[in-house]
């Protein structure tokens, strides 16, 4: 159980970091996930082919994985879009209603009863969310686009909790990048008739910013999501991906001088949001 909570602890440390990637790397959201998946997709099969792991021969149990990792594609296309229509700290914070909607979708689709404390927990996080919102209304579209985002995250961490006890989780990203490289390159295309003044090749210094977001943020990062979640409850491990915002609000004040862009009610926002993690560690201390 210890292992886990370090392993889980790691990859808040590595998904910190993705946001800070999405506002350094200069292209939309659709082409920014499509090469973030394409590159991670290269370096895993030569990864997997190094190890010598054998690949599914099941078409059918392919798709499972494929399917569940459309919904991270499309959580990662609301994420980016919200950081570029807001910022990387309010794009961060929007995405801690995860363990909301977790609280909400998870009782329905595993057709158990609704945790209140579950729900309690996560209306601080909502109350956090809604302080924010009224901030600054030049960032309200960045906002809806985070809570959209936040709401496929709850629904990837509750079907990926379903195939992470059946699969390898090095097979499982593979697939879902894999699936994921086909279903957006067919997104691209509509993606830039709606915008056809954006860029869709990298620059040299993106391309550099994409393969170091491929190896860490991503192939790291979802290994490990896929290993501790068959330990820990998606609950769990969506509300300790609250702690985020510490290492990503940080970096984007230090580095984009976002703390500039906010105001008190950022803060008293913020705030909620941290309480709401620290009495679930409480809790769960408490069970534990």
């Amino acid at each position: 159980m210890k292992k886990s909570y370090l392993l889980l602890h790691i990859a808040v440390f590595f998904a910190g970091f993705t946001g800070i990637f999405g506002k350094l790397i200069d292209l939309n959201e659709v082409a920014l996930v499509w090469y973030r998946v394409l590159f991670s997709s290269i370096i895993l099969y030569a990864g997997l082919k190094i190890l010598g792991v054998k690949k599914l021969d099941s078409f059918k149990d392919k798709m499972v994985i494929v399917r569940v990792g459309i919904l991270l594609m499309i959580h990662w296309i609301f994420f980016y879009a919200s950081v570029k229509y807001a910022n990387v700290s309010v794009a961060v914070v929007c995405y801690c209603l995860t363990s909301f909607f977790t609280a909400l979708f998870a009782p329905v689709i595993n057709k158990v009863r609704i945790n209140i404390n579950q729900i309690l927990l996560s209306m601080l996080t909502l109350a956090g969310i809604s302080l924010i919102f009224h901030f600054d209304s030049t960032y309200q579209l960045g906002i809806i686009l985070g809570v959209i985002s936040s709401s496929f995250s709850a629904l990837y961490t509750i079907y990926n909790e379903k195939i992470v006890h059946f699969y390898d989780s090095k097979l499982i990203n593979y697939y879902q990048l894999g699936g994921g490289t086909i279903f957006l390159a067919a997104v691209l295309p509509f993606a830039y008739l709606l915008f056809p003044d954006q860029s869709f090749f990298p620059s040299l210094s993106d391309t550099l910013y994409l393969i170091l977001f491929a190896v860490f943020c991503t192939i790291g990062l979802y290994v490990l999501f896929a290993e501790v979640l068959k330990v820990l409850s998606a609950f769990t491990v969506n509300l300790t991906f609250n702690l985020e915002p510490v290492y990503a609000i940080g970096l984007a004040f230090l580095i984009f001088d976002e703390a500039r862009e906010v105001n008190a009610s950022f803060y008293w926002g913020l705030g909620l949001v941290f309480l709401s993690v620290l009495l679930q560690a409480i809790s769960s201390l408490r069970r534990g």
